[in-house]
């Protein structure tokens, strides 16, 4: 189900909304200079560090090739500090929203998820 091409819309989308959601939140720390720096840094942290840190074929060979527990806590961690953002962004209902489907979409990609927990390579990954 992982390779499925709504799943994989979907994970676009959940991947873009936690950037758009954490420059967002940046931007509403503070009042002052800094507010560009968080906006600017915080989806560039996320990205930088879900685009270099992967398991190994995932779908490409990885930067850093990291353990499959590894990445899945990353990937929860990241998810889960875009629906924590929202939460204190005064929108609770998109925050529970988020995180149901993030749940989902892990629950759908239960091979992708499998793979990760077991620690292993998916060759289905690699085309």
């Amino acid at each position: 189900m992982n390779t499925n091409p709504i799943n994989l819309a979907v994970r676009f989308a959940l991947e873009i909304a936690m950037l758009i959601v954490l420059g967002y939140w940046g931007w509403h720390l503070s009042e002052t200079w800094l507010r560009y720096v968080a906006a600017a840094g915080f989806p560039v942290i996320a990205a930088v560090l879900w685009g270099v840190f992967r398991i190994q074929n995932d779908p490409k060979p990885a930067p850093v090739e990291t353990p499959g527990p590894i990445r899945l806590l990353l990937e929860l961690a990241l998810f889960g500090w875009a629906v924590w953002a929202l939460y204190q962004l005064g929108k609770p209902e998109l925050s529970e929203l988020m995180a149901l489907i993030v749940m989902a979409h892990y629950l759908v990609s239960y091979d992708r998820t499998w793979v990760m927990l077991r620690n292993r390579p998916y060759k289905g990954f690699v085309k």
